[in-house]
């Protein structure tokens, strides 16, 4: 175990495997495959339900029914209930690369042509396929469908062309369509009966008859690519939705034949899958660009238009950024797209507005993405002028202009920042003063000038006059900080020139020589330290104000690629195209943790609360975050649990916090619990324990207080007056009173049918008092296996009126010898109660509520343990086990105490 465990990775909505939809009931569900894992979607507001649990392999296939999954990864095929795991088939020898839904069965076909048909009704009796086929010939298959009305039949389309009708009960090919001599990628079954559409790589689309094998229209792709995807509409209107692998969807009407709409931008890349709802005009649409997205044909013209959808990066993020106290982070991609991801909630994530770029590029006629602003190389952002104007400002890839943006309107600002107007050269570097006020930017011909943000002017130029020269360094700048009051501005030249300037007057202070080129910057504000990595892999750290270096860090083995400070600057956080992410303690000058990931870190980003780290990788679109352990487990120092100087291997963050066999014994965990007694709360507590600490209950207050005040709220709940008798009930309709005391009337009754009706109430509570209760057999179970846990969680689940009601069972009334008196089943169980609140004490665990517990529990049997030398004995040792206790715990309300009080008291 490290400093950071992989946590989860956010950012992903789907991938390269056609989605599958669903209905449940009146509601909508997309299933859509994020590499090792599924997501599902309710289509209604697309947001998120369901995140599986990571599989061994990459999915290929998906297929879903009502509440069950089936997700084909690598030769085998996983099924799922919602999101656990509830049985594996694996028949196959070859991948699967294909799944169908076929009644109450699946067939799934690999890709050596084998057919296998499952069962999914009884999964547990059912592991073995129900029957297999072997597709003949050179037949590589690509698609299947099942044609409406055809009974035990399914159409298969092949790489070499040609189409295969196969009946699957009598394991017999029918019929061989010849195809158009290109490849079959797609290929759907239509409303109509015979008809289906075949989309093929050369472009076109075939609506064909397979009854009369007859072709009835074919459309073609103005667009050169395959034909991806293919759906019908089923509300009633005659339109046919195709998708390609240019990005584009375009809507053919049949009834016309012909070409009625296009949506040009519809995707940045190939699409993967279409689908148009049930008995809709809504369309949904899937790309490998990274985005689901539904369409809505209520317009005049007939068009679609974009209803809801949900995008991530379609190419690896460059830069990254927390902000919002750590709830949020900015994401700057290759893709040209400025993000914001919700950390808390998938649903907040969003793209930050480059200002009507849809309608600019459909005036244009152009793609979106060749109007969008060249990928962000380098941004800052200040949260505290967040309301008043611009608070974040970007630098672009061999653009000579600045952006700034205001991210509670979340849309890119009004101003552009032109530094150096009579020699423009591209901005490298940007930085934002702790105030909120002014910008730095640092351009790669050695200019840094200063801008106001709320106005976009120009507050001028940082010139090193102490050369002569017009500009501030002699070649790139590659970095550029401010201090936290204003005071200082930092910058450092690619040639290993750092300068430090006077921030008002931009006059220079000093300066020095690191000796050789440098790469990347890092300034934190409180410690005043300057972090610089040059090109020979060493990390030094400068002070600023003393101008001389004060740590130098050595092990990366490649390009630094980013750093950060921890909020309390204690620790510097380090990624190289090695692998590696290194820990750096400040203080002790040391590396204190290292992990290696398979691919490389590109950037990375601590939170304010140094919870959580973020991290993007090459060629992965997601942002990856990263559990701070040191933050929850108990151990005193990070030493105990960080590599130190080792590297430790580590897998990247999964799409789910849990893999699949997590998750299977998180659900054996769940029966085990509800089987026995209810739980009293849902959430999921560490086993883990801080030493000299105490663990609470997480019980709400009233629960554990009112076991000690149940006399105070029994006197304040009785009643004023004394219940009433009832009111006699008319001679001609005869009544028998129950033991609860209220009136039963009965059209036909007699003196005999009463009187059994007694005998039967006497016998069930004779039966009643002869069983056992819960209580006790759950705590001689656990007495005898010295395991209270279930006892505990018993208890806990239990309302203060019922334990107390369980805890006076046990008193003990009429007196009797002492030797009979200890056979007895409510003395032993008082005796048992003191070893498992001894127990309980010495283990600090639910602390609060065992207090009250105990509490009752003396007040109730305090006299029988004082009569009883055996219980007195178990009574002493439980007295010293709580003073134990208690005194440490004094000792640190103590010591706390006096901290607190002489920190108010001091003057500062």
């Amino acid at each position: 175990m490290g400093i950071f465990e992989p946590y989860r990775a956010i950012g992903y909505i789907t991938s390269t495997v056609p989605f599958s939809v669903q209905r449940l009931g009146t509601e909508t569900f997309v299933t859509v495959s994020v590499g090792k894992a599924f997501q599902i979607y309710n289509c209604a507001k697309l947001n998120l339900v369901i995140i599986s649990p990571q599989l061994p392999k990459k999915i290929r296939a998906l297929a879903s029914y009502r509440e069950y999954t089936f997700a084909a990864f690598g030769n085998e095929i996983a099924v799922f209930k919602r999101a656990h795991q509830v049985a594996t088939w694996s028949k196959h020898v070859a991948k699967v690369d294909l799944l169908l839904l076929f009644g109450e069965h699946v067939l799934s076909l690999d890709v050596e042509g084998n057919m296998f048909i499952w069962a999914f009704k009884g999964i547990e009796e059912h592991l073995a396929p129900m029957g297999n086929l072997q597709l003949t010939g050179k037949f590589t298959p690509s698609c299947i469908v099942h044609p409406d009305t055809y009974l035990n039949k399914v159409l298969v389309g092949s790489q070499e062309g040609p189409l295969q009708l196969w009946n699957i009960n009598t394991k017999k090919m029918l019929y061989e369509f010849k195809g158009w001599g290109s490849s079959v990628c797609s290929c759907v079954s239509s409303p109509a009966l015979d008809v289906v559409a075949i989309g093929c790589a050369d472009g076109k689309i075939h609506v064909h008859n397979i009854k009369l094998d007859e072709e009835i229209v074919t459309f073609e792709h103005a667009s050169r690519g395959a034909v991806t995807a293919l759906s019908f509409s089923t509300d009633g209107r005659p339109l046919l939705a195709s998708g390609g692998s240019s990005g584009v969807i375009s809507i053919w009407n049949l009834n016309k034949k012909r070409l009625q709409s296009v949506v040009r931008d519809a995707h940045d890349s190939s699409i993967i899958s279409l689908n148009f709802l049930a008995n809709e005009p809504v369309l949904m649409s899937a790309s490998a660009d990274n985005s689901l997205k539904m369409w809505i044909f209520d317009t005049n013209d007939g068009d679609p238009r974009l209803l809801r959808f949900r995008s991530g990066h379609s190419a690896p993020p460059l830069c990254i950024r927390f902000y919002s106290n750590g709830r949020h982070i900015l994401s700057a991609g290759q893709d040209r797209a400025f993000r914001l991801f919700s950390v808390i909630q998938e649903q907040q994530s969003r793209e930050l507005s480059q200002k009507h770029i849809s309608r600019r590029a459909k005036k244009l006629r152009l793609k979106e993405e060749e109007l969008k602003l060249k990928p962000v190389i380098s941004f800052d952002c200040a949260e505290i002028r967040e309301r008043d104007w611009c608070n974040v400002v970007t630098c672009h890839m061999d653009t000579a202009e600045a952006y700034v943006w205001r991210l509670q309107n979340f849309v890119l600002g009004e101003h552009i920042l032109k530094p150096c107007p009579e020699n423009p050269t591209p901005i490298k570097a940007c930085a934002i003063s702790a105030c909120g006020n002014f910008a730095v930017v640092g351009t790669a011909g050695g200019w840094i000038e200063r801008f106001n943000l709320q106005s976009g002017i120009s507050r001028g130029s940082y010139l090193d006059m102490s050369e002569k020269r017009s500009y501030s360094h002699d070649g790139e700048v590659i970095g550029v900080a401010c201090d936290s009051t204003n005071t200082l501005m930092i910058s450092a030249g690619y040639h290993g020139d750092i300068k430090v300037w006077d921030f008002k007057k931009r006059e220079l202070k000093s300066r020095w020589d690191v000796g050789c080129s440098l790469v990347k910057i890092v300034y934190h504000r409180v410690n005043g330290l300057l972090a610089t990595v040059a090109d020979d892999f060493v990390i030094r750290l400068y002070d600023v104000v003393a101008l001389k270096m004060v740590r130098e860090f050595r092990g990366h083995t490649d390009r630094v690629t980013d750093m950060c400070f921890s909020e309390d600057g204690k620790w510097l956080l380090s990624s190289s195209m090695d692998g590696s992410l290194r820990v750096w303690d400040v203080i002790l000058a040391k590396q204190i943790d290292g992990v290696h990931v398979d691919v490389p870190i590109t950037a990375l980003s601590l939170s304010p609360n140094m919870d959580i780290l973020a991290t993007a990788h090459s060629d992965q679109n997601g942002v990856y975050l990263w559990v701070n352990q040191s933050m929850y487990s108990g151990l005193a120092s990070v030493e105990s649990y960080a590599s130190g100087k080792d590297v430790v291997n580590v897998k990247l963050p999964s799409v789910s916090a849990l893999t699949s066999s997590e998750a299977d014994d998180d659900m054996e965990k769940q029966v085990v619990e509800n089987s026995g007694a209810p739980q009293a709360s849902s959430f999921s507590i560490s086993n883990k324990q801080i030493p000299e600490l105490v663990t609470l209950s997480l019980l709400p207050k009233s629960q554990w207080q009112s076991l000690i005040n149940l006399d105070i709220i029994k006197a304040r709940n009785k009643p004023i007056e004394p219940p009433k008798k009832p009111e006699k009930a008319p001679f001609f309709l005869p009544s028998i009173p129950l033991l609860s005391g209220d009136i039963v009337f009965k059209p036909n009754d007699s003196e005999a049918d009463a009187e059994n009706e007694e005998k039967n109430n006497q016998s069930s509570m004779k039966k009643f008092d002869a069983l056992e209760s819960p209580f006790s057999k759950l705590l001689k179970s656990s007495w005898d296996s010295k395991h209270f846990s279930d006892f505990t969680e018993y208890i806990k689940s239990l309302s203060p009126s019922a334990l107390d009601m369980e805890l006076r069972m046990l008193e003990i009334i009429d007196e009797e010898d002492e030797e009979e008196l200890i056979k007895r089943s409510e003395f032993i169980s008082i005796g048992q109660l003191l070893d498992y609140f001894i127990n309980e004490v010495s283990c600090r665990n639910d602390f609060e509520f065992m207090q009250a517990v105990v509490r009752l529990f003396l007040k109730i049997h305090g006299e029988t343990i004082r009569c009883h030398p055996s219980l007195q004995e178990k009574a002493k040792k439980l007295l010293e086990t709580q003073s134990l206790v208690w005194q440490k715990m004094e000792k640190l309300f103590q010591s706390t105490r006096c901290i607190v009080t002489f920190l108010s008291n001091s003057q500062f």
